[in-house]
């Protein structure tokens, strides 16, 4: 006959997990594996770029440049999302903003090497990179930033 006293059940009980701590845990790892597959990605794509400045260093006999120039910028773009994926590990699990900012100024730098055809289009481009580098230089600068760093 199964029978639990009260105290016995309170018992048992506490030996399992917090569901407070169990599901940020298991999400937690999820992530961890999902950004790790990520970045094996990344750095097949990054190496698969490096093939291509050789292949196309060695081979082009009529080079063209402004697509080379986008690859070059394809390039960072997987070279910056890894050294986020990188620091994202290294800041306990944390991305910094600023990384994302990088990310969104590379961006546009390739948009307005690809497709510089219209000037107004340019124009926009040109005023979101200002805007990128001015929240850069307002993250960098707030008071906050400072205090935590002093810490």
């Amino acid at each position: 006959m199964w029978r639990i006293t009260s105290q016995k059940a309170i018992f048992e009980f506490s030996k399992l997990p917090d569901i407070r701590t169990a599901v940020p845990s298991i999400l937690q790892f999820s992530l961890n594996v999902a950004l790790s597959i990520l970045a094996t990605v990344l750095c097949i794509l990054m190496a698969k770029e490096i093939f291509y400045f050789v292949e196309f260093i060695v081979t082009s006999e009529t080079p063209n440049f402004q697509h080379f120039l986008e690859q070059i910028l394809v390039f960072f773009l997987y070279f910056e999302f890894i050294s986020m994926i990188v620091k994202y590990f290294r800041e306990n699990y944390h991305f910094p903003m600023r990384y994302f900012l990088y990310i969104g100024i590379t961006a546009m730098l390739r948009l307005i090497i690809v497709d510089h055809h219209d000037p107004f289009n340019t124009l926009i481009h040109a005023f979101v990179i200002l805007i990128l580098i001015l929240s850069y230089n307002i993250i960098n600068n707030t008071p906050a930033r400072k205090s935590l760093n002093n810490k």
